[in-house]
């Protein structure tokens, strides 16, 4: 028997979750987000199959959603507590499962690690338990790491199961664009298409060193075993240990004065300051995103010359870099995010070699 790695990945979660909660609604486009209010400045946080339909998906602002919306399309708030409780259904039916690891990685997703001679059997067992315990549906992929695991789930949605190792890695991914890794996002596939590299397999290909001029020693090595389909391959169910806290506002009127800015900033940094603190850890790094109109997005950073316990410490760093902000211009969105220390235990474990857990 071999090690596999299973990425469970739950189909449209939270318009799945709604629908069980307002069965009348299935078959029907529904758009999750804000507080339910198409007319409002908010962002999609998913949509049904069927809404995906039109061209809408998570993160398109609600107001674009609702033009390309059909008249039958229902909008729903965000229901956190829900997609909680039902998340929690979902990994302790994983977690029944014999000879299972089961590491969570999100609401909607977990990787699953087992020694076995034939990964799909668990991979349908894994689907029974979910749908058995929660009514709802999951794909799963099926891979020898992480990085190829979670790539195979979008060959298997909705509610199937693919496999995609190093065997059938560049048959499957090799004429795919770069965009299709996981990880790669626009920028990063602008980049390297500005070095002649536009596939997989050219990622690949290329010269290591290339990479490393263009993104540094740790993501250009990263980016080029991605090519390969490189990844760790170990599941670890201990528990994830956050390395930030963030708190963030889209306002429903733009922000048009030095005085706004600074009480809302203000407010934002209490806030994630207060987070922290709820862990008992020290902050050393505040993050200030702002979104100014109509929808240009910039994010500062800055070190704090110590970890600190202090939140007016932490909430006048936060003002500091909100005092850089383009005072002719308006703001619809603020954040600010607070970087904690990591604990000794969790420091280096390994688990995220560049972004996100993996």
């Amino acid at each position: 028997m071999a090690d596999w790695v299973l990425h469970v990945d739950m189909d449209q979660f939270i318009a799945a979750v709604e629908v069980l909660r307002r069965p009348e609604l299935a078959g029907r486009p529904v758009i999750v987000g804000g507080r339910g209010d198409p007319t409002e400045r908010a962002v999609v946080s998913t949509a049904s199959y069927e809404a995906r339909a039109f061209g809408i998906g998570s993160g398109m602002p609600l107001k674009i959603a609702a033009r390309k919306a059909p008249e039958d399309a229902v909008f729903l708030p965000v229901d956190h507590q829900a997609y909680e409780i039902a998340s929690a259904d979902v990994m302790a039916a994983l977690r029944a499962l014999p000879e299972v690891v089961v590491e969570v990685v999100g609401w909607d997703e977990c990787f699953l690690g087992v020694n076995t001679d034939d990964p799909e059997s668990v991979a349908r067992a894994a689907q029974e338990a979910v749908r058995e315990a929660t009514e709802l549906h999951c794909s799963v992929g099926i891979g020898d790491n992480k990085v190829r695991a979670k790539i195979a789930t979008e060959f298997g949605k909705p509610r199937g199961v693919f496999r995609l190792t190093e065997a059938n890695w560049f048959d499957v991914m090799g004429d795919r664009s770069t965009r299709d890794l996981w990880g790669v996002g626009s920028k990063v596939q602008k980049r390297l298409a500005a070095r002649g590299i536009s596939t997989v397999r050219e990622l690949a290909d290329a010269e290591e060193a290339i990479l490393v001029e263009e993104f540094g020693p740790r993501m250009g090595v990263w980016y080029h075993g991605l090519g390969s389909g490189q990844g760790p391959a170990v599941v670890d169910d201990t528990p994830w240990v956050a390395r930030s806290h963030s708190r963030e506002t889209t306002y429903q009127q733009n922000l048009t004065t030095p005085d706004q800015i600074e009480r809302a900033v203000r407010e934002l940094a209490v806030q994630a300051f207060d987070d922290c603190a709820a862990e008992g850890r020290p902050v050393v790094r505040v993050h200030l995103k702002v979104r100014y109109a109509p929808f240009e997005t910039k994010t500062l950073g800055r070190k704090l010359p110590g970890a600190t316990e202090d939140r007016e410490e932490f909430v006048a760093a936060a003002l500091a870099l909100a005092a850089t902000l383009d005072a002719e211009r308006e703001v619809r969105l603020l954040g600010v995010r607070a970087e904690m220390t990591m604990p000794d235990a969790a420091a280096d474990t390994g688990r995220t070699p560049v972004r996100g857990r993996i």
